[in-house]
């Protein structure tokens, strides 16, 4: 759907707290400062990808429920509604991002409650830049991760091995997804769009591990899970 048009398409499924919220949220700074001043959403394996309308009522999000909310704002505002998929190896989860664009270099909208895979700013010449700005952060720091995933591979390794190419979430009708029940059917087509590998396999075990200091500032977080 062309971006001219997809407001269009969304308006008539937003209330006029939605509008006036999407009013203000005019640029990718300003959406990213509106994700970061509500809490991640904690949920746990096999609860449902929330919606953009959930995102608002709530005001919690994971990375993908962020991203995807995200990516209608920046639509919104005549910009791309681009997501990419950062796919770790088994061992890690993966993360996505908003993607946008100023002056015809890439940046990045993120949702985490950690200090690594946050927001990066309109500086990448491409994709690929982008996507390979993460490698260094995207690492194991602690034996359980999100929704309590148990992990099985030795702390400092670093995970990140493919990313997406742009995925265009204008393509769905907003109806099917503005204020959905579960969003897990956009997250699969997400994770079986094209995929591009950041390094041969023939890298991969030769990459050093991440310092005892780096694994120890990745425990900061911003928000304490509810009890």
């Amino acid at each position: 759907m062309a971006t001219n048009s997809f407001k269009k398409a969304l308006l008539p499924h937003l209330t006029p707290a939605e509008i006036k919220l999407l009013e203000k949220l005019s640029s990718p700074a300003k959406v990213q400062d509106f994700l970061d001043h509500f809490p991640v959403n904690f949920s746990e394996i096999g609860e449902p990808v929330k919606s953009p309308r959930w995102v608002i009522e709530h005001k919690r999000a994971h990375c993908i429920e962020a991203a995807i909310f995200a990516a209608t704002a920046l639509a919104y505002h005549g910009r791309p509604a681009l997501l990419m998929d950062l796919r770790a190896s088994d061992e890690d989860e993966d993360h996505v991002v908003a993607l946008f664009k100023i002056n015809g270099l890439w940046g990045a909208l993120s949702k985490t409650n950690h200090a690594q895979l946050r927001y990066r700013d309109a500086i990448y010449k491409n994709e690929r830049e982008l996507a390979l700005s993460y490698f260094n952060e995207y690492f194991l720091f602690e034996s359980y991760h999100f929704a309590k995933k148990v992990l099985t591979g030795k702390l400092g390794t670093k995970t990140l091995r493919e990313y997406s190419k742009p995925f265009d979430i204008t393509k769905f009708d907003p109806a099917d997804w503005w204020a959905a029940k579960s969003l897990d059917w956009l997250a699969e087509k997400l994770d079986d769009s094209p995929h591009l590998a950041v390094l041969p396999k023939s890298a991969i075990k030769k990459l050093r591990k991440v310092s005892p200091l780096e694994i120890k500032s990745a425990k900061l977080t911003e928000w304490k899970k509810p009890k």
